[in-house]
């Protein structure tokens, strides 16, 4: 199958799924056939699927990643010992594991097409991605019950399916409403620091960070970006750790906050 007839086939199954969708006329132009596809990918509820799907899920998105360019670390500059800055799109990043910044229902943004990195991982990853952060949410209520949401400050670790990396470490950062509290930057600076244990825990040697809770969540950029590398700081130094550590950005405006934190004798 080609790209375009990949594309063509996962569009069919899902408005399939989908009854209100079931008359959608497939669009000609390939650009909004992707968007489609993804939106699809978006509000699809968990659930089983079948193997034929997945097969050629798994082979369209990892075309569409690699056309897009994949990004390895051993590309990236030190900027200090075991720590990178590199401005890109994380779902092209090879390392082993990258930071997912979730929502407390922990299953991915169901908004079509929305800009989030949430909605970006998901999407790329493939459904698998969804099922598997579903049933370690039923597992999860089947503990706290069934109204459970993932509090701030923690992390939950998942494969990284159809992504450059292995892994996908899941955190919830702090929502922030009004005046910045010290209980925000606490949490915020528990999301790093769940998440470099779970690193640890599960033998990961790199991983990626997003800007965790400074978009949808509103957390100040540059506070962020001061709280993270704190932490990640104090964390490898305690830890006399080596993992190797990449902060990504997306805008230019982190990416100049970082720059200048990361070049700060």
């Amino acid at each position: 199958m080609t790209q375009e007839e990949k594309r063509r086939f996962l569009i069919s199954r899902l408005l399939r799924e989908q009854p209100r969708y079931a008359h959608m006329e497939m669009p000609d132009e390939a650009g909004e056939q992707k968007k489609l596809l993804r939106a699809l990918f978006n509000i699809r509820m968990p659930d089983a699927i079948g193997e034929e799907f997945i097969k050629v899920q798994d082979a369209y998105l990892q075309s569409e990643i690699k056309g897009k360019g994949i990004t390895d670390l051993s590309d990236l500059p030190q900027i200090e010992q075991d720590i990178y800055l590199w401005q890109g799109d994380i779902t092209t990043l090879k390392v082993d594991a990258i930071v997912n910044a979730a929502n407390s229902q922990m299953l991915g943004c169901f908004c079509p097409c929305h800009g989030c990195i949430d909605n970006a991982i998901h999407t790329y990853a493939g459904v698998q991605l969804r099922n598997e952060c579903n049933a370690l949410m039923e597992e999860n209520r089947k503990i706290y019950g069934r109204d459970y949401e993932e509090p701030a400050g923690r992390a939950m670790i998942t494969k990284g399916y159809n992504l450059p990396c292995s892994y996908v470490i899941h955190t919830v950062g702090p929502i922030i409403s009004g005046r910045l509290k010290k209980k925000d930057c606490e949490q915020l600076s528990e999301c790093y620091r769940s998440c470099l244990e779970t690193a640890l825990e599960n033998g990961i040697k790199s991983m990626a960070f997003c800007c965790i809770s400074t978009g949808e969540f509103h957390f100040p950029n540059d506070k962020a970006a001061q709280i993270a590398v704190k932490t990640v700081r104090e964390f490898k130094r305690i830890n006399r750790s080596r993992l190797e550590v990449v902060f990504n950005v997306f805008r230019d405006i982190d990416y100049e906050i970082y720059r200048e934190l990361l070049t700060q004798n």
